[in-house]
């Protein structure tokens, strides 16, 4: 289903084009590498100039993954799960209802299987018991399993102190394997808190990362034959990619390996979901991001995202088909209700008038479905560049808020400036959950507005449309794709590469593609390539000839791999 087209809004800045300076040595490096020029150049962007970064980049090997008993807690987390092994005692699984969420459970749960532990599975009702660990939802898990001796809390209670201190008391011990930030109270009382948090290293993992590694530990401590742990990848790239988290280091490694494997994936689940996404062939992270990703969120936002969990375990044909086709359904469920939210919250940011004056935004309503608004946000923190918030608000007019951020601004250290207006909040930089009573919503907007308002200047305001290089149409060879296909995967802190193209003349008016995108052929000194332009001004096209910000990107069609171009953006020449 489409979602709503983003309008133009009052004085809404167009972003700067800003074509990135060119690193000192790059002629050298590729030079004495043998790299074309432009792979030398976005290498040295990243910082990768030495060979045997240059080899680890583009051809990572898994055997350069680090110890993982380095990890802060982790050999007393190891010790804790053997110990329930070796006792057959009983253990809980406790998790997150999104993609990361839901792949941490699956991973915990095969490996704990491999050493003969069957873990009872609980996910939180988004609606019911919220976000992370709750007394709602240790109610719920008790009453549907009893008392564990042991918990493991997978992608949540790093902030749960109240919760976990109550846990404690009931003679139940908790392993929590996490990546969010500490609450301002410090560590939970637990066994062990697997969170890179508290080291200096490896602060890019999310949870599935993190759960690899525990399974990575205990296989390196106890070795359990017949269990291969490489055929968990698949698992650790969904929710990895999925948790935009940055793919960098291991998290890079795994993600590539993760994404080979997802396309030749044996797991039941995955190929019934990929066969009702559409995906075939070769595996992206936007595979991953757009088509994979939402599905097995969907079922998290509007339902239990135990369907999600159900179908990731499924062992059996028809069943996996089945819960594809539910979180099919459920997906354009969520597309639906994500429209009318965008459609409400669009107009009340027209209402708002000159966005000059505003340098955060805060909504709510009551008509608000609490599993879309971190989506909606996200949206339209793109479209006005500007911190976003946007709360659901219950019969109670208790509100459940998502916030989305822009670079120079962290919504964790808001939030805590505005702590004394809120119930709950924390998360990330860049993303973060809070909850507010209705009644404290203005005062709430006001201290948080203020401090984007202190925080932010007219440059951090203005979008920046990053241009990585300039090229032209001829150096882009096929010698050159074959080895540009390496700088991936694609994603956070190693973004997909948007190249400067100048004076490029399209052959109009091109095809259009379900009626509001264009294919055009593009032509610069004798040499040709067709472009995709999506959601392109087909009534006010910029004249010709044309610079355009474009990617460079392969494509898997009947059977085969294919380049083209996409457009980002557009400008006349003059």
């Amino acid at each position: 289903m489409a979602l709503a087209s983003e309008i133009p809004l009052p004085n809404t800045r167009p972003p700067r084009w800003l074509l990135k300076p060119v690193p000192e040595g790059v002629v050298e490096l590729s030079s004495e590498s043998g790299l074309h020029p432009i792979l030398a150049l976005l290498l040295a962007q990243r910082g990768i100039t030495k060979a045997p970064q240059i080899r680890d980049f583009l051809v990572p090997k898994l055997a350069s993954l680090g110890d993982p008993l380095v990890l802060p807690e982790m050999p007393r987390a190891v010790e804790r799960i053997l110990e329930a092994v070796d006792k057959g005692q009983r253990v809980a699984l406790y998790g997150d209802y999104d993609v990361d969420g839901v792949t941490s459970m699956a991973l915990m749960h095969l490996t704990l299987n491999a050493y003969g532990l069957k873990p009872h599975l609980f996910l939180p009702s988004r609606m019911d018991e919220g976000y992370g660990l709750s007394l709602d939802g240790f109610a719920r898990l008790f009453e549907e399993y009893g008392k564990p001796d042991l918990l493991l809390a997978l992608d949540c209670g790093t902030t749960s102190i109240k919760e976990l201190t109550w846990l404690r008391e009931q003679g139940v011990d908790c392993v929590i394997v996490d990546h969010h930030e500490l609450a301002p109270e410090g560590r939970p009382p637990c066994i062990a808190l697997v969170n890179p948090k508290l080291g200096t290293d490896y602060h890019y993992f999310c949870t599935a990362g993190l759960v690899f590694k525990v399974a990575h530990a205990l296989m390196k401590t106890r070795r359990v034959e017949g269990f291969d742990l490489k055929e968990t990848l698949d698992l650790v790239a969904l929710g990895t990619v999925a948790d935009l988290v940055p793919l960098v280091d291991e998290n890079r490694l795994l993600v590539r390996r993760g994404l080979e494997a997802l396309a030749q994936t044996e797991r039941i689940g995955l190929r019934a979901l990929k066969l009702t996404a559409g995906v075939d062939g070769f595996i992206q992270t936007h595979h991953v991001g757009f088509r994979l990703g939402p599905r097995l969120n969907a079922a998290g936002r509007l339902d239990t995202a135990f369907t999600s969990l159900q179908l990731l375990l499924a062992d059996n044909h028809d069943v996996a088909s089945e819960y594809a086709a539910l979180l099919e359904s459920h997906n354009r469920d969520r597309q639906a209700v994500e429209l009318a939210v965008y459609n409400e919250a669009e107009q009340m940011l027209l209402a708002m008038g000159d966005m000059d004056q505003h340098h955060a935004v805060v909504l709510g309503s009551r008509n608000w479905h609490p599993g879309v608004v971190g989506i909606v946000a996200s949206r339209l923190s793109r479209l006005v560049n500007r911190p976003t918030i946007l709360f659901s608000f219950d019969e109670n007019g208790m509100g459940k808020g998502s916030g989305r951020s822009i670079p120079g601004f962290s919504l964790v250290e808001a939030i805590d400036i505005c702590r004394e207006h809120i119930v709950r909040g924390g998360g990330h930089a860049m993303a973060a959950g809070v909850s507010v009573s209705e009644d404290k919503l203005e005062v709430f907007r006001a201290a948080f507005c203020e401090a984007a308002r202190r925080a932010l200047t007219d440059e951090n305001l203005t979008a920046v449309l990053e241009l990585d290089a300039e090229v032209r149409l001829s150096e882009l060879t096929l010698d050159f794709l074959q080895n540009f296909r390496l700088m991936e995967p694609f994603g956070q802190k190693n973004s997909e590469p948007v190249f400067l193209c100048k004076r490029i003349m399209p052959r109009l008016p091109g095809r259009l593609m379900k009626e509001k995108h264009l294919r055009v052929m593009l032509t610069q000194d004798g040499a040709s390539m067709e472009a995709r332009w999506f959601n392109a001004p087909l009534q006010n096209l910029p004249k010709p000839p044309w610079d355009v910000a474009m990617r460079v990107q392969r494509n898997y069609w009947r059977g085969e791999e294919q380049w083209q171009l996409t457009l980002d953006a557009v400008r006349s020449v003059e």
